[in-house]
């Protein structure tokens, strides 16, 4: 189960974020894009999230998921397609082995959302 590393590595960059803050901030969801093409389980990736972070500064945040669609491009054809394992991932027009990869393999922290206990109005931190 990949998703519990997947989850220290969250925890790390998270933490190196609060750290950094001149008051550490309430934080209310971290949201993430995960492309289908990562193999990861959001589900998996929630329950390890909610073990991993018991009695720490990040209890109670919730994981806010955006799947993105694995999407290739068949050079051939000059066409986007979703690629299916029934045709192992091949251009399903010319039969073209799968070569770019368009979307699907994001791993990302999208944003933080956030509360400092001077300010009512969620607060959006990005770029991670």
């Amino acid at each position: 189960m990949h998703e519990t590393d997947l989850t220290k590595a969250l925890i790390f960059t998270v933490k190196d974020w609060w750290d950094a803050q001149p008051e550490p901030p309430k934080i209310v969801d971290l949201h993430l894009i995960i492309g289908k093409f990562t193999c990861v389980e959001p589900v998996s990736l929630e329950f390890a999230f909610d073990v991993q972070t018991r009695n720490t500064f990040l209890e109670g945040v919730k994981l806010k998921i955006q799947e993105t669609p694995l999407i290739a491009f068949c050079h051939g054809c000059q066409q986007e397609y979703a690629p299916e394992i029934g045709l192992q991932y091949a251009c399903p027009t010319c039969r073209s082995p799968m070569e770019d990869i368009r979307s699907g393999r994001e791993l990302k922290i999208d944003r933080i959302e956030y509360h400092l206990e001077t300010q009512e109005t969620p607060i959006h931190a990005s770029n991670f």
